[in-house]
């Protein structure tokens, strides 16, 4: 596993991050591989609040049966909740109303979440920004770091090793301590990767940052996501961008292209 050399930017918390974690769910079953992930990677620490959004919305336009519509939403909305109980059956759970994004934002403002963690249900980047999805709204709007989780082989609980992505950057070097605190409480391996053609590269830096760095030539996005695995965590740092200033961020796209889970160390709306 690498270790951490002097960075220059104060030790970032892995504890920090995952200590008030928000996860939004749907009906659809994939939105409980969000559950299962935050639960695992924070452990026994922190806390884990679920939430899951009933918009009524689109019931207005059902007319007489808008009564059948929205019963069967909420129906669809408790079961959901009951699923990730029986995940995290430390969670705390809450059905709100409203828009999805908006829900899960507004809730993570008023818990001050480290982390928001939501699935993915395989939705391209081009038609997420078109759509306005709930994963691509928390990318480029979540105040806080955000876990984009995806489904692992096999059901592991944890990620069979940890690629970190590291340009020099203040915030690649939080990531990066981020993440190998992770990998050291969770026994997996860390793999610093630093992309030498992004435009913010920082050899210097990077050499501050962490010891053993593989060093690759090409264009970040691509290089970082063939670089993992289904059964990995690929951790990238975000310089805090927040709507149309993340459109053509690198952990944006990383975070919409790669084969397995992302999380994204964003700091603080604060800082």
């Amino acid at each position: 596993m690498s270790t951490t050399s002097e960075s220059r930017v104060g030790p970032a918390s892995e504890h920090a991050v995952l200590d008030r974690v928000l996860c939004g769910i749907d009906a659809l079953p994939e939105s409980l591989e969000a559950v299962r992930q935050a639960d695992a990677l924070q452990g026994d620490r922190g806390s884990l609040t679920v939430v899951t959004a009933l918009d009524l919305s689109d019931t207005v336009q059902a007319g007489w049966v808008a009564l059948s519509a929205a019963s069967g939403i909420r129906a669809d909305a408790e079961s959901a909740l009951a699923a990730a109980q029986k995940e995290a059956p430390g969670a705390t759970c809450r059905l709100l109303e409203g828009r999805p994004d908006r829900v899960l934002l507004s809730e993570a403002e008023r818990l001050a979440a480290t982390l928001i963690a939501v699935g993915t249900h395989g939705i391209s980047r081009p038609v997420g920004i078109a759509l306005g999805t709930v994963t691509t709204t928390v990318l480029h709007e979540a105040p806080c770091s955000v876990l984009v989780a995806r489904a692992r082989p096999q059901d592991a609980e944890i990620p069979h090793s940890i690629v970190v992505g590291i340009d020099g950057s203040p915030e690649s070097a939080a990531a990066f301590e981020v993440a190998t605190a992770l990998a050291e409480r969770l026994g997996i391996e860390t793999h610093p990767l630093a992309i030498r053609e992004g435009k913010d590269f920082d050899q210097s830096a990077v050499d501050l940052i962490a010891d053993d760095v593989r060093f690759e030539d090409g264009k970040p996005v691509e290089m970082l996501v063939g670089a993992v695995e289904p059964g990995d965590l690929l951790v990238v740092g975000s310089r805090g961008l927040h709507g149309i200033r993340a459109l053509g961020s690198v952990s944006e796209r990383v975070a919409h292209k790669a084969p397995c889970s992302v999380l994204v160390v964003r700091p603080p709306a604060s800082s």
